[in-house]
């Protein structure tokens, strides 16, 4: 976000730094098409490891599975790329946990001045701020959420 000018007088140099570059608006916007970003993360990684654990707990081949859906109406950044992460059992960062929750938390505030309501991505906060709980996990990936116990559903 900002003036035109200058971003146009800057573009030469984002284009090195990046694939993507876009003036979402006025000073200010840029922060806000970031709060989008993460919002669309927090959530999609809640499906992400939900479908995973879904897949190993039904006696599917996780990889297979993923292979199966990954490129239809379920393909997703996450899903290529931080789900098979997860089932080597790396979960190191390309975003840290610790990062996540405060971005969450702006967008959550950020939300409340525009009088709008985000249960997905409270309860995404609530699920990353739990596993924040278990010493070391804020210094992980996002994809760390699927360490997060999900229990077993009572009878």
């Amino acid at each position: 976000g900002g003036d035109t000018s200058a971003f146009d007088a800057a573009l030469p140099l984002f284009e090195l730094l990046g694939k993507t570059v876009k003036l979402q608006g006025a000073p200010g916007s840029g922060q806000h098409a970031k709060m989008v970003n993460q919002i669309l993360i927090a959530t999609t990684m809640i499906g992400v490891c939900e479908a995973l654990k879904y897949a190993e707990k039904s006696g599917l081949d996780p990889r297979s599975v993923l292979e199966s859906v990954g490129g239809g109406a379920a393909a997703s950044w996450s899903l290529s790329n931080l789900a098979p992460r997860i089932l080597d059992g790396n979960f190191e960062p390309g975003f840290f946990v610790e990062h996540f929750i405060k971005d969450m938390g702006i967008a959550l505030k950020e939300a409340e001045k525009m009088n709008l309501d985000l249960p997905g991505l409270r309860l995404a906060l609530k699920m990353y701020e739990k596993l924040a709980e278990t010493p070391g996990m804020t210094k992980k990936g996002t994809q760390a959420l699927f360490l997060l116990p999900f229990g077993l559903k009572g009878k």
